[in-house]
């Protein structure tokens, strides 16, 4: 375990990549890194083939001699507004959008800026596995995903500058960001007693399941009628036992069907008001709706409801997983490696070879000798892009190839467990939590900096 994923506290946060497309209802939308604004985390990056009316085009702001277009803001915002009605999320006035979204233009282009002042490249093959991740989270094939862009109207190669972009942003957070953070002891002492203090116990968690029908805009009374109608079949085959899962992969439109309609354990305060409200009375496995807001009608399922306690009785998921690495470099670029894993990847799903075995025959660190078992590890020890990869995966599922800093990555998950803290694991557990909140601190105050540094001149349109 020295140098396979390198053991080390992984921070989920603003600045985290979570490239997430969601192709339905006519429109495919791509969230991809999210910047701060004021202390939400709504307003997300997206890149989408959602129509935007044509306006005379000006340049509205340049930073650092580069322009910042009208019709780039208009893009962009015609992209968040859209997300923020799939999620249920009171839209912002259209002036106060517009201007949200500039400064997080602006925050951004500092940010590409200096990456490219920096050297910070991506190659074709980290673009090509980007690509095929998002293929999978919509259930499709590669070619399959390619032809569902064209008739959607995205050019492809639109689609991967902006996934070009997102790994850019995150290579540079990690790099003048997170490798400059230290946790102490005394920062997680502090972090305990907090948590240990009766009002500590922090608010109560739910996970909801969200199946939701979209609503075109401008609708008519017919298309509303045939919308409704489906929302109910939905909650009504919920509602008599059927498996939600199954329900939202076929009639919801949501960016949760890929994981089957669950929106993943969440405080209430993290979650749209309109649900709140309609579930809030609802005991586990209650079902409410349809509810209508501005994207279409909700059907909800209270999956699991938690208020999150403090002291002895503690416990955290821990995974045993196992990996074959392969090193870049000199002797073999990404481009080979990732196509040299995808060749084992298939020949494990055909049953021609063996995980362990290929483990031990190739795999380039220390675990190869144990077949590439990792042990059990718990949240937050592996690399972002290494653990994201691993908790996504099924018991005995096989990931495409993984490229994190130390080369790329196939890794199997073997086994799940619950398992109870004493006191040295609910340090090592406090640890991540510890540096999660200092990246969020940190990378808002870097941004700020970086943005207050940068010469920014903003323009009024054309009369």
């Amino acid at each position: 375990m020295s140098d396979a994923p390198l053991p080390r506290p992984s921070w989920r946060a603003v600045a985290a990549a979570a490239l997430v497309v969601v192709l339905s209802a006519g429109a495919v939308q791509a969230q991809s890194l999210r910047l701060p604004n004021a202390g939400s985390t709504n307003a997300a990056a997206a890149l989408t083939a959602a129509p935007v009316l044509r306006e005379a085009d000006h340049v509205t702001a340049v930073v650092n001699s580069e322009p910042i277009t009208a019709s780039e803001v208009r893009t962009r915002a015609a992209s968040v507004e859209r997300q923020l009605r799939t999620q249920g999320e009171t839209v912002p006035p259209r002036d106060a959008l517009l201007r949200e979204v500039l400064e997080l233009l602006i925050v951004e282009r500092t940010q590409l800026q200096l990456a490219a002042d920096t050297g910070i490249k991506v190659e074709e093959a980290a673009l090509d596995i980007a690509e095929r991740s998002v293929a999978e989270q919509n259930q499709m094939d590669l070619d399959t995903f390619r032809r569902r862009l064209a008739q959607e109207g995205i050019d492809r190669t639109r689609f991967r500058e902006q996934l070009k972009r997102d790994i850019t942003l995150q290579r540079l957070r990690e790099r003048e960001v997170e490798a400059t953070l230290r946790v102490t002891d005394r920062d997680i002492d502090d972090y305990l007693q907090s948590q240990a203090a009766p009002s500590a116990t922090g608010p109560e968690e739910v996970n909801l399941g969200h199946v939701l029908v979209a609503l075109p805009d401008n609708a008519k009374p017919d298309d509303v009628a045939s919308r409704l109608a489906r929302a109910m079949r939905a909650a009504e085959r919920i509602s008599a036992g059927e498996d939600i899962a199954a329900v939202a992969r076929e009639l919801s439109d949501g960016p949760e069907r890929q994981q089957g309609g669950s929106m993943g354990m969440r405080p209430l305060d993290r979650l749209p008001e309109l649900f709140v409200e309609a579930t809030r009375k609802l005991p586990v496995g209650g079902v409410a709706g349809p509810v209508r807001s501005g994207a279409g009608f909700h059907v909800l399922k209270v999956l699991e409801r938690k208020t999150p306690k403090s002291g002895g009785d503690a416990t955290i998921t821990q995974t045993r997983a196992r990996h074959i690495l392969l090193r870049t470099g000199r002797q073999m670029n990404q481009q080979t490696a990732v196509e040299q894993m995808g060749a084992w990847r298939r020949q494990i799903a055909s049953g021609q070879a063996d995980f362990e075995a290929l483990a031990r025959q190739h795999s380039q660190d220390a675990s190869a000798k144990s077949g590439g078992d990792l042990g059990w590890a718990n949240p937050g020890m592996f690399v972002p892009e290494f653990e994201e990869a691993m908790n996504a995966l099924p018991i005995n599922g096989v990931s495409e190839p993984v490229v994190s800093r130390f080369g790329v990555h196939l890794i199997q998950v073997l086994e799940r467990r619950e398992a109870a803290l004493g006191p040295r694991e609910r340090r090592d557990a406090a640890r991540p939590k510890v540096r999660e909140q200092m990246m969020e601190r940190a990378y808002a105050d870097w941004a700020r900096e970086l943005r207050a540094k940068a010469y920014v001149e903003l323009r009024e349109p054309p009369k």
